[in-house]
C-alpha cells in the first residue's frame, strides 16, 4: 500500500522523531523542508544568506521558494512508492500547491497525523533541543547538563541551533498557530486528519500513529 504522509504540528511537537519511525515501517523517504532549508543557509550563496535571515527571525520561508523545493524533492524517483513530509505544507497556499503537485504525479495524501501539544510545552522543548555539531544527534538538555554528545564514539559538542533561540522559538510556535493551524480544519473537512495526543511518551506517540495510519 502505498503512503503518502503529512505529518502536521508546530515545531517541537515530535514530527521529526516519529517520522524516522515510519521510515523503518514503511521504507519511504523521511522529506523536512526544514532540514532542507538548513542545508541550503549553510551554501555560500545569495540564497543562502536569505534563507537564514528568514530562519534566524523565526519567519516563514516564503511560499513560492519552499513549494520549488519540495516539488523538486518529490519528482525524485525514491518518492514514487510514498513519502513522509515533515514541515510542508505550512501554509493554505501551500496546502493547495501540494494537492496540485501530486495530482501532476498521479499521487495523493492519504493520512494526515497532527501532534497536538500545548503552546508552553513546545517552547520548553524547543528552548532545551541541543544538537551535535559533528553526528547531529539531538537531545533535550537542562540549564546544568554538560553540552556533550552521548555517543561513546562520537567526541562533538552540543551546540543550540540559531532557530531554537528561546525569543526566535516563541516567535516560531506564534507563526505555526497563526499561519498553520488552519490547515487543521483543511485535512479535516477532508476526512485525512488523524488527531494525535503528542504530549504522551514518544512510545504511547509511536503506537497511536501507527494505528491512526492503519486505519486508512
Amino acid at each position: 500500500m502505498k503512503n503518502s504522509i503529512v505529518m502536521l504540528g508546530a515545531p517541537g511537537a515530535g514530527k521529526g522523531t516519529q517520522a524516522a519511525v515510519l521510515v523503518q515501517q514503511f521504507h519511504i523517504p523521511h522529506i523536512s523542508s526544514g532540514d532542507m532549508f538548513r542545508a541550503i543557509r549553510k551554501s555560500d550563496s545569495e540564497l543562502g544568506r536569505r534563507v537564514a535571515a528568514i530562519m534566524d527571525s523565526g519567519a516563514l520561508v516564503p511560499d513560492e521558494l519552499t513549494i520549488q523545493i519540495v516539488q523538486d524533492r518529490l519528482s525524485k524517483p525514491d518518492c514514487q512508492t510514498g513519502f513522509i513530509l515533515d514541515g510542508f505544507p505550512r501554509t493554505q497556499p501551500q496546502a493547495l500547491a501540494l494537492d496540485e503537485m501530486l495530482k501532476n504525479i498521479g499521487q495523493a495524501i492519504t493520512v494526515v497525523p497532527y501532534l497536538h501539544v500545548r503552546s508552553e510545552l513546545l517552547v520548553e522543548r524547543l528552548s532545551n533541543r541541543w544538537t551535535c555539531n559533528t553526528c547531529g544527534s539531538v537531545y533535550s538538555l537542562g540549564p546544568n547538563d554538560a553540552k556533550v554528545c552521548k555517543k561513546s564514539d562520537c567526541l562533538g559538542t552540543l551546540y543550540r541551533r540559531p532557530d531554537d533561540e528561546p525569543a526566535t522559538v516563541t516567535e516560531r510556535v506564534k507563526v505555526f498557530e497563526k499561519n498553520t493551524s488552519p490547515l487543521i480544519s483543511y485535512y479535516s473537512d477532508r476526512g485525512l486528519l488523524r488527531q494525535i495526543d503528542g504530549e504522551q511518551t514518544v512510545d504511547q506517540v509511536t503506537v497511536a500513529l501507527l494505528a491512526a495510519i492503519a486505519k486508512v
